[in-house]
């Protein structure tokens, strides 16, 4: 249990480093180019990690990942599906919460955040709006942490991605393939309760 969370925390952080740079049209059809992110590519033939340190947009969840210690887990086999914030959603969370998650006393509380933007599994936006419309209108996706996240569609072609406290967050460039599963960027830090 411990080495899941562990995976899934890592790969939130360093999926955030497919950053929302790479504006990459919504949904359907990922393909296995790589995309631009933080200003880098991020190549389907690397893992997690190995593209998330590259992205400048999500230099934050890197260092989350790594105070977390899940970098070898994110390094791991997988699959995960990680919805990883950018610098600007970790900038937005009320003063002080990001210092405070950081410190070596948080690591726990760090851990369950970062391991809650992981569902286990490889679901790409195609699958997302597949399971949102068998669900008749929102699909539940258990996270690594073992909370769970909500999907919607916000119009025809964006999914939106709901907390547990509520709070809903914008896909704002999805399917970056990784060797290890795939990243939706997202514009919000999704809080487990």
């Amino acid at each position: 249990m411990k080495r899941t969370i562990a995976m899934v925390l890592a790969a939130t952080a360093l999926a955030g480093s497919a950053s929302a740079q790479a504006s990459r049209s919504h949904a359907a059809g990922a393909s296995m180019s790589a995309v631009m992110v933080g200003g880098q590519s991020m190549l389907p033939s690397r893992d997690i990690v190995d593209n998330a340190v590259n992205s400048a947009d999500h230099t934050t969840l890197v260092a989350a990942v790594k105070a977390a210690n899940l970098v070898q887990t994110l390094k791991g086999r997988g699959p995960f599906t990680v919805f990883a914030p950018v610098n600007d959603a970790f900038e937005n969370l009320p003063e002080g919460t990001v210092a405070t998650l950081l410190r070596p006393e948080s690591k726990a509380a760090l851990t369950k955040v970062l391991t809650y933007h992981v569902v286990p599994g490889r679901h790409t936006a195609a699958d997302l709006m597949r399971m949102i419309r068998q669900g008749r209108g929102s699909a539940t996706l258990r996270t690594a942490s073992g909370g769970t996240l909500t999907a919607m569609m916000n119009g025809p072609m964006n999914v939106v991605v709901r907390d547990e406290s509520g709070n809903t967050a914008s896909i704002t460039t999805y399917d970056v393939t990784q060797s290890n599963g795939v990243i939706h960027v997202v514009n919000k830090v999704l809080l487990p309760r």
